[in-house]
């Protein structure tokens, strides 16, 4: 199957509006992966991990299957990226030792960190596909643009 290219541009200037519109983390983040879900090809899941007080990640809006709640610093793709924070991509999760499947149709997997304006870490954008080799450079770099607008956007004080 061929995967058609995400404009990620449009959903860039998408998020600043609803950003403009609410900051506030929960109706903010429901929109982006609702548009997330319906601007991108071939996922089977779509959303956020919120990190805690307790410096892990807990389940927050998404699009797909029920997910895990609970993710601990440095476990499965999710944490990886929350501990190095780094964007971490994933062409075939079954090469990736320690993945945490919440689906088992998931193959491939993007997880991207999104950070405050003092650059704390606050969050992890985390797209899944049940293909194999999903996600390109290309979307690499789209979800980091899209996760930058998500810095600017969000008022994290609402939390």
């Amino acid at each position: 199957m061929a995967v058609l290219k995400t404009d990620y541009e449009t959903i860039v200037a998408q998020i600043k509006a609803f950003g403009e519109d609410e900051p506030h983390f929960v109706p903010f983040f429901s929109n982006i992966s609702a548009i997330l879900w319906q601007n991108m090809e071939d996922l089977n899941w779509a959303g956020f991990y919120l990190v805690t007080k307790e410096d892990d990640l807990v389940l927050g809006p998404f699009q797909g299957k029920v997910a895990c709640i609970h993710i601990a610093k440095g476990k499965g793709v999710c944490g990886t990226a929350f501990e190095k924070k780094e964007q971490v991509l994933v062409k075939n999760v079954h090469d990736f030792a320690g993945h945490i499947a919440c689906d088992e149709a998931s193959l491939s997997e993007v997880v991207t960190p999104i950070f405050d304006k003092e650059g704390n870490i606050r969050a992890v954008l985390d797209i899944d596909s049940p293909s194999l080799e999903r996600f390109s450079k290309e979307d690499g770099e789209g979800l980091c643009k899209i996760c930058k607008a998500i810095s600017e956007c969000t008022d994290w004080r609402l939390q």
